[in-house]
């Protein structure tokens, strides 16, 4: 049994172009793989980038300082600020 197919409980359909069709056969033998699991893993590899991309944060070098420095020293709160955290604790004392 392949590695990974005990597990699989789960099945996709998938509706290609010959061109893309043929691509894929043609990528899937080169990894010595079959068209289905050269899918899935894809499939996958690009599911775990595009949600590492999603969720990091990348800051240029001046972005990334100022953004330490705001953390490191926050400014003092403002009167908004102040006014909406006096307005939360009232909500919260009444539960």
């Amino acid at each position: 049994m392949a590695p990974g197919t005990a597990l699989r409980t789960e099945r996709t359909e998938a509706r290609l172009l010959p061109e893309q069709k043929k691509r894929i056969d043609r990528a899937a033998r080169i990894k010595g793989m079959s068209r289905s699991d050269f899918m899935v893993q894809t499939a996958d590899e690009a599911a775990i980038r595009i949600l590492q991309e999603h969720e990091t944060w990348t800051l240029a070098i001046p972005d990334r300082e100022r953004f330490i420095e705001v953390l490191m020293h926050p400014p003092e709160p403002s009167r908004r600020l102040r006014a909406a955290a006096k307005r939360y604790a009232r909500r919260v004392a009444q539960r």
